[in-house]
Formats: structure tokens, C-alpha cells, sequence
């Protein structure tokens, strides 16, 4: 079902201007965008400092994104999310909480290189992407090679991806790519919240949801050596 456009979105979105650093696409083709197309950030201006860069892929109403820089003030955080609608949650949940450290880029992944200079992203999060467990959409899914080759590309050395998903079959598609793409794979466990990792973890609501159902949670980290 389609989101119903929220009640004077260009405004509000317009309201949010300083965190929204990219919306859209630069052209229609996608894949030409991504090899052409260069608009790159300089974080250091973005953010006013020169500390690590972390990205949330799919941020959805923000509350992760939210979550971890309160808890992490020396970081800076950028969140990608391709709807309007739900990026707009999510600015004005960081907006009203007074967070200082997140940015917005409302684009699909797709054409991050247009936006992201190599070798300047520390880690990158990948909070219960959409599994397309459909077989002709395999291209499309985060995980997926053609994303791999943008992350290589945009992760510095010694940088890794985190994933947590609730579909146990995409998480075992994600960590045989996550290997056969050059990723070494560690800390692997199938019931997040049961196992030494939980902790750390920030639960979100589309989280406690599944949870809630009995559907364990699925983590592991995919880093980038060499």
C-alpha cells in the first residue's frame, strides 16, 4: 500500500533545509546517476569537526539513528532514506530532540557514490532492509552485490557493515554475499536478543514489534580488511 503523502510535506521538509544535505535523484537512469553524476559532501564542513562518519541505510522514522548519536555525541551519523514521507519523520524526531550530530540524504542507495567520497564512511547500518526474497529482485536487495561494490567503495579500511534483520533467509543470503564479496564476517548470532550482544543494542519500535511476536533477530558484522 502507498504511503499517503503527509499533509504540507514541501513545507516541512522545506523547514528542515540545514539536515536534508541531498533529495531526489540527479537523473532519471539511476545507474548512469551513480557513474556521472558527482555533488560530493565534505563532512568536515557538513558537520563543523572532523570526527568518524557512520551511515544508517534505510532509516525509516529515525529511531535508531536518533538512539545512537545521543549515545555516541563524538560521531557524526548520516541517514539515507529513499521516501520523503518517512525521511520527514525522522528530520523532525532529530529536530525536536535538539541532536546536533545527524544529517538526512533522501535518495535511493543506489547512487551514494554521487554524494559520498570514497573511503570516508567508518561503518555503515543495515536495520531490517526490505528482505525481496522474490528471485528476480536479488539486485535489489541491500545486501546484494552491486550494493557490496558501493560500500567497498565508500568504507574506509578496516570498516564494516552491521546488519540486523528479522528474515532468517535473508540473512543467510547476506552473510554468503557478505563472504564472497571480500567481507570477513564476525559476530554472527540468530537470536540477537538472547545472546552477549544484546546489551549494546538499541531496540527500535519495528523491532520490539517482531520481538514481541517471538521472531528472534538475526546480527552480524561484515568487515571490510585491507
Amino acid at each position: 500500500m502507498r504511503m499517503r503523502r503527509k499533509r504540507n510535506l514541501e513545507p516541512r521538509l522545506a523547514a528542515c533545509s540545514d539536515l536534508l544535505l541531498a533529495r531526489g535523484r540527479p537523473c532519471l537512469n539511476l545507474k548512469e546517476a551513480a557513474q556521472n553524476y558527482r555533488a560530493l559532501l565534505d563532512f568536515s564542513a557538513v558537520f563543523g569537526n572532523d570526527n568518524a562518519v557512520h551511515l544508517e541505510i534505510g532509516c525509516g522514522n529515525g529511531g535508531f539513528v536518533a538512539e545512537i548519536a545521543k549515545r555516541n555525541p563524538e560521531l557524526n551519523f548520516l541517514a539515507v532514506e529513499v521516501c520523503s514521507n518517512v525521511a520527514l519523520t525522522a528530520m523532525e524526531r532529530i529536530r525536536e530532540e535538539g541532536i546536533q550530530n545527524v544529517r538526512f540524504l533522501n535518495i535511493p542507495a543506489e547512487i551514494l557514490p554521487c554524494y559520498l567520497p570514497e573511503k570516508s564512511v567508518a561503518r555503515i547500518y543495515l536495520n531490517f532492509s526490505t528482505p525481496l526474497p522474490e528471485k528476480g529482485r536479488e539486485k535489489q536487495r541491500l545486501t546484494s552485490p552491486r550494493f557490496l561494490a558501493i560500500y567497498r567503495n565508500i568504507l574506509q579500511a578496516g570498516g564494516e557493515i552491521r546488519q540486523k534483520t528479522d528474515s532468517r533467509d535473508f540473512f543467510e543470503y547476506s552473510l554468503n554475499q557478505f563472504r564472497a564479496c571480500g567481507f570477513t564476517v564476525r559476530e554472527v548470532c540468530y537470536d540477537l536478543h538472547r545472546s552477549e550482544y544484546a546489551a549494546e543494542n538499541i531496540v527500535t519500535e519495528y523491532e520490539r514489534n517482531f520481538s514481541e511476536r517471538g521472531i528472534p533477530i538475526c546480527r552480524a558484522v561484515a568487515a571490510l580488511v585491507g
